[in-house]
């Protein structure tokens, strides 16, 4: 597929799945050259720290869906054990080095409301209400960061940042406004905002 030029994104959860894809993604560049793949991989939920690191060596996009830290972390732990847990999830180690991080809902496994997710990003509080501090809150991220995953960091894996993830000249006007300023208000209640209005290429399309 890579040596045909496709844009190539595969699922992978698992530490071992995950670390596998990389060194086959590694293996499609040293075997096809350089060029600019933003290989994706679905998922990334539970990764090594040596993984955290090459995401970003290797130009490749984890492509996350944060509602599931919140969700997963009720009963994680059960199944992978305390050290693995540390690094389950890791949007902020992440960033911090380097990588592109993108995020989505995975509906309708997840609720598609981006709101629920930025709101699990921030907080990782988890569903059960066990872990009102967040769920290996080291890896929290705050809410600008979450916003630019959903926005400018998602044009960016689908080679459209030259016309979508921003509100600038040039771009296309698709926006929403919404009931509070999510900048403003506690993270905690990011999940009861609602959406007021939606514009698709400057053209209301929903209006509350």
């Amino acid at each position: 597929a890579d040596s045909a030029g496709l844009h190539i994104g595969v699922h992978a959860i698992g530490n071992r799945a995950n670390d596998w894809l990389l060194n086959v993604y590694a293996e499609a560049i040293g075997r096809n050259g350089q060029r600019d793949r933003r290989f994706r991989i679905e998922h990334a939920q539970h990764l090594t720290r040596d993984a955290i690191g090459r995401f970003a060596g290797l130009g490749v996009i984890p492509s996350m869906q944060p509602y599931h830290a919140i969700d997963d972390g009720r009963w994680a732990e059960k199944r992978i054990g305390p050290e693995r847990i540390k690094t389950t999830y890791p949007f902020r180690s992440l960033l911090d080095a380097g990588a592109a991080l993108t995020f989505g809902s995975d509906w309708t496994v997840a609720p598609l409301n981006p709101l629920e997710g930025i709101y699990a990003a921030v907080t990782r509080r988890t569903l059960d209400g066990a872990n009102p501090d967040g769920w290996v809150p080291q890896e929290k991220i705050t809410v600008e960061e979450a916003l630019r995953c959903y926005t400018a960091a998602n044009a960016y894996a689908g080679y459209q940042e030259d016309r979508l993830g921003a509100l600038k000249p040039s771009y296309l006007a698709d926006f929403v406004i919404l009931s509070e300023n999510i900048f403003e208000i506690v993270p905690e209640s990011i999940k009861e905002v609602e959406v007021m209005r939606t514009v698709v290429n400057g053209e209301a399309v929903y209006v509350k």
